[in-house]
């Protein structure tokens, strides 16, 4: 790979150099590297793009790395990625996408990612995203994640996008059977004219199990984001919705958190808060002898940590 894929790899995955243990990484459109092990798998698929990436029970302290670069400007593509996670298993998946863009067209990466986790299993999903170029092309990314966890299954999401994405339309869903958990922590700063919208949606099915969901955003300039939450409460469960955002400039955000419940023992509770930088954080900082603007840097990197 060349200095500018390098970077990207290293930005949306962490990676200086090959991964140890199973990865797969995918640079415009082709395979760039792949490695299995004895307990996990990593299979093309025959009847559209993408991988199946299957995990033996019991695995553990394992990893996955699956990132993906986009370094031709004006490529475009959409992938199926599904997980089938087994039973008893400990793992950690590394995905994202970077788009290097110094062209005029638009370059665009649309992804499905299914998780099919297990009885017991416990999943740890890290996905980022990020965006570069000359500003001349458009970087657009759709991604769509889907959950489905079996009893007493664990799902932690943790999904970081905040810079360089133009156009954006973040879905994530889920189901849970008796004892599941999911939790979500998402991140996103927007910019310039960029747009973001995220939704959630959770099926509470089981008895005992979990949901908690949080997302904090900054919205600079004059960027727009929407933020969709719903969780369904269908059994004796708890779910938990909260969307912090921070606005600046002319920028525009929306939250909109919904909860419903169709069992009497369903506890659900949402929270939405949006504001801009408290001026006495900011007086704060700069009586410390920093600028305003490194007194904002400061106070934003602080909530988006």
């Amino acid at each position: 790979m060349d200095k500018i894929e390098q970077n990207m790899l290293e930005q949306v995955a962490g990676l200086h150099e090959v991964p140890a243990g199973a990865y797969n990484i995918r640079s415009n459109g082709k395979m760039a590297g792949r490695n299995t092990t004895a307990n996990i798998d990593i299979i093309t698929k025959e009847d559209k793009q993408g991988i199946d990436i299957c995990i033996k029970p019991g695995t553990k302290k394992e990893s996955v790395h699956i990132p993906v670069i986009l370094s031709e400007s004006g490529y475009q593509e959409m992938v199926y990625n599904d997980f089938y996670i087994g039973e008893d298993s400990d793992v950690t998946i590394i995905a994202g996408c970077g788009i290097h863009n110094c062209g005029t067209d638009t370059s665009k990466h649309d992804g499905v990612h299914t998780f099919y986790v297990g009885k017991n299993a416990t999943v740890r999903y890290i996905e980022k995203h990020y965006g570069e170029g000359d500003g001349n092309g458009e970087n657009i990314m759709n991604p769509v994640t889907v959950v489905y966890c079996e009893e007493n299954a664990r799902m932690e999401m943790e999904t970081t996008q905040i810079k360089g994405i133009d156009s954006t339309n973040r879905i994530t869903r889920g189901e849970l059977k008796a004892g599941a958990s999911l939790e979500v922590r998402e991140k996103i700063m927007t910019h310039g004219s960029q747009y973001a919208r995220t939704e959630f949606e959770v099926d509470l099915n089981g008895e005992n199990c979990s949901a908690n969901v949080i997302s904090r955003s900054v919205a600079r300039d004059a960027s727009k984001q929407e933020f969709f939450s719903k969780i369904n409460g269908n059994a004796s469960c708890a779910g938990h919705s909260e969307c912090d955002a921070i606005i600046m400039d002319d920028a525009v955000v929306t939250a909109s958190p919904s909860l419903t419940a169709n069992h009497v023992d369903a506890g659900l509770i949402h929270e939405a808060a949006i504001g801009k930088i408290a001026g006495e954080q900011l007086i704060k900082l700069m009586t410390l002898g920093l600028t305003e603007a490194e007194a904002e840097a400061q106070i934003i990197g602080g909530f988006l940590k």
